[in-house]
């Protein structure tokens, strides 16, 4: 029998492997060209459907709580991927944002009196290794504005993840509404710049255009944000991310068995090494199942940022 901690994982982890289907859909069904249209459709949609169906809203502190979160977990994110995307190899990028748990390990112990073990350290360095041998490609060029747009984009997911953990036991509603107001706090920060950058959405639609991004609006984001922000409440906010490390070796598993891509035996073993490092860092110690001890503060001073289209 699983103990819960154990389940809660699983079912946390089903949403970095959903992400992980993100780059098949869009190449199979969405139009191309309109990556910042296909985050704002992913977000806006679903965060408004949250917050119809809950019937909540912010209240006091969480106006601004739920921006911030918005911003750093769904609209700067998505924006700096997109950014990342334009101007790097996708290897290159998912590289880059394999720093996550590290960088999330780090402020975790400072904002959250986590504990940072070397063997975190170990499976994190392990799990950039990993993602490399997975997704880089030996030709991929650098660029320094993509490079720091990826960078960024890990440490506003990171920071994004830490301070969700650290609200979240002062959180008003239930975990919809809240996720609700960050879809739809990122969504509303994505329209102008989707509008500006790519020009209104075009007029003629396919009906796979359409199902691809009904996939990604109601599994990509309300079912898959539900299970990931379920996790951050019941877990260490370090456990939790290095279960993103899934999204590449999912990414690499669809391409291999629905789109007909290639896969090296270094992209095998580095599967491998990613799958090693996730199990490593989930194993509790040996006084039992990490806990986090948030730091109470009243007025905690966040300050930010960032990688699942």
């Amino acid at each position: 029998m699983l103990n819960n901690r154990t389940r809660v994982l699983l079912v946390t982890a089903l949403a970095p492997a959903i992400w992980g289907t993100t780059y098949a859909v869009t190449t199979s069904f969405l139009p191309p060209g309109r990556p910042l249209l296909a985050a704002v459709v992913r977000a806006l949609p679903a965060g408004l459907v949250l917050v119809a169906v809950t019937r909540r809203l912010p209240t006091g502190a969480w106006w601004w709580r739920a921006l911030v979160l918005g911003a750093l977990n769904i609209g700067a994110f998505f924006a700096l991927l997109f950014v990342a995307a334009y101007r790097l190899p996708g290897g290159v990028a998912g590289t880059v944002g394999a720093i996550q748990p590290l960088l999330t390990a780090g402020l975790s112990a400072g904002l959250l009196g986590e504990r940072l073990s070397l063997r975190t350290v170990i499976a994190g360095a392990a799990g950039v290794a990993g993602v490399s041998l997975l997704v880089l490609q030996a030709d991929a060029r650098l660029d320094a504005v993509g490079v720091a747009a990826a960078l960024g984009g890990a440490v506003v997911m990171a920071t994004g993840v830490v301070l969700s953990k650290r609200w979240a036991s002062s959180s008003p509603a239930p975990l919809l509404a809240t996720t609700g107001w960050q879809l739809v706090a990122g969504g509303v920060l994505l329209l102008p710049v989707a509008l500006f950058a790519e020009g209104l959405p075009p007029t003629s639609l396919t009906t796979e255009n359409l199902a691809g991004y009904a996939y990604l609006s109601v599994v990509g984001s309300a079912f898959a944000y539900a299970l990931w922000f379920r996790g951050i409440r019941a877990l260490p906010a370090t456990d939790v991310t290095f279960l993103g490390l899934l999204s590449p070796v999912v990414a690499t598993t669809v391409g291999w068995l629905a789109l007909g891509q290639s896969l090296s035996a270094a992209q095998m073993v580095g599967g491998l090494i990613v799958l090693g490092a996730l199990v490593a860092a989930q194993k509790p110690t040996a006084s039992g199942a990490r806990t986090s001890r948030p730091r109470t503060h009243s007025h905690p001073n966040p300050r930010h940022l960032a990688p699942r289209s």
